[in-house]
């Protein structure tokens, strides 16, 4: 497994992609779609359309890096109504989506803000 805190960022492509595409075509969109530097220390996340894969695309020094998951029987949440085409996760965030949790419908505690403690 892919040691998710070696990544600064973790970024999903959320409109679904052509799965025949490999590092060469994910990487341009990164680049192009995405607007988004593939050389850097971000981890890219794509969909297919069926929403039975996902490919993470890498460059860990010396080349890229492409990791695949496909599903047998279920299929992974996508974050389709969220607004924007790319979509900034954190470690957590991208655990949750790789076991199916949909963590965007999911509320967490308000965050509270104080400037001093009295």
């Amino acid at each position: 497994m892919i040691r998710l805190e070696a990544f600064t960022r973790i970024f999903i492509h959320k409109a679904p992609v052509d799965f025949r595409k490999s590092i060469n075509g994910l990487s341009e969109i990164v680049q192009n779609e995405m607007r988004l530097d593939p050389f850097s220390r971000y981890l890219f996340v794509f969909g297919s359309r069926d929403r039975k894969k996902v490919k993470l695309l890498y460059w860990d020094r010396t080349g890229f890096a492409l990791w695949l998951k496909r599903l047998e029987k279920a299929k992974f949440p996508w974050p389709r109504k969220i607004e924007g085409d790319v979509i900034e996760l954190s470690a957590r965030e991208l655990e949750w989506l790789l076991d199916g949790y949909e963590f965007w419908k999911m509320k967490p505690h308000e965050t509270l803000n104080y400037a001093c403690v009295s």
